[in-house]
């Protein structure tokens, strides 16, 4: 009894002893793990602390790199230069910084060097912006004042020149009528409605003829037409003194005499002296006194001169001695 005793308590001895065993086992095996870890933990503190290291030698070596950014920044710019935080932190974007660095960089070296007198030429040009401007306000001015000057004067000009074309126009449609005879004209003004601007248009109807334009009447009508407003013109502003060159060429021995007729008239009205340089014959039997050069020798022209009056005097006394 003592023996199964004894061998049921080796039993359970044993039983403890390989559960005992059992645990010393997983408790080395956990042992080495944890050695393990601590191990790996060991080595990845130490590569921290390396690459902390590391990472701090790098922020120091940037600091000191972006202190002598900053310096060279000041000593290019001057104090005080502030510039605009990178956008973004990226390789990309530091290739972009410095391609943009070396474009300015050729553009300020393309600029040439620094103006020392840029703030003298500033003041000066300032100073001539100044005066041009006052001088650009007194030029603005002036137009001002002339345009309303040229306003004035078309104003007036406007008003005498219907007030003289009136008077032209009934000057001329009396001389017209009186020499041909009858008949009737007119001025008009077309192709604008203001006067300064419109042409002249002359209108005449000979007797026994219609209304027409000036184009249409023959070589002797337009002369007298043309005469009619010539001496019109001449009668709104006498002179002391007339020169009419051949005026008398196209027309017949009727409106030659019409045409006589009429000077003498207005020389006597208004004392004006006609000078009249013609061939023809009864036009010069008219005129009071005759001037004409002569060549009795050849080579040798004369300038010869009658009083017409006294030749008639000359002549009828001649008639009534004999």
């Amino acid at each position: 009894a003592r023996r199964r005793q004894a061998g049921a308590i080796l039993a359970e001895a044993e039983a403890l002893h390989a559960e005992a065993a059992r645990r010393l086992a997983a408790a080395e095996a956990e042992r080495q793990a944890a050695d393990e870890a601590r191990r790996a933990a060991d080595a990845a503190f130490a590569a921290a602390r390396e690459a902390q290291l590391r990472g701090e030698g790098a922020a120091a070596q940037a600091e000191a790199a972006a202190t002598a950014v900053e310096e060279r920044v000041a000593e290019r710019l001057g104090e005080g230069a502030e510039l605009p935080p990178p956008e973004e932190l990226t390789d990309a974007a530091e290739d972009k910084a410095r391609r943009k660095l070396e474009r300015l960089s050729k553009e300020r070296e393309e600029m040439g060097p620094v103006n020392l007198r840029a703030d003298v030429e500033m003041a000066e040009i300032e100073e001539r912006i100044a005066t041009i401007t006052r001088e650009r306000e007194e030029i603005g001015s002036a137009i001002a004042k002339l345009r309303g000057s040229i306003g004035s004067l078309n104003r007036e000009g406007r008003e005498r020149l219907r007030a003289i074309f009136d008077r032209v126009d009934t000057e001329f449609r009396a001389l017209f009528s009186r020499l041909f005879g009858g008949g009737r004209a007119h001025l008009a003004l077309v192709g604008s409605e203001d006067a300064l601007e419109a042409g002249l248009e002359i209108y005449a109807e000979p007797p026994g003829k219609k209304l027409s334009a000036l184009s249409l009447l023959s070589g002797g009508e337009q002369a007298l037409t043309a005469l009619s407003l010539i001496f019109a013109v001449f009668r709104c502003q006498p002179a002391p003194v007339c020169v009419l060159d051949e005026v008398d060429a196209p027309l017949d021995d009727a409106n030659v005499e019409r045409l006589c007729d009429l000077l003498d008239g207005m020389a006597a009205e208004s004392g004006t002296r006609f000078l009249i340089v013609t061939h023809h014959p009864l036009t010069m039997a008219r005129m009071h006194r005759l001037y004409g050069v002569t060549m009795q020798e050849r080579g040798v022209s004369r300038l010869l001169s009658v009083d017409l009056g006294r030749a008639v005097e000359m002549v009828e006394g001649q008639q009534a001695a004999g």
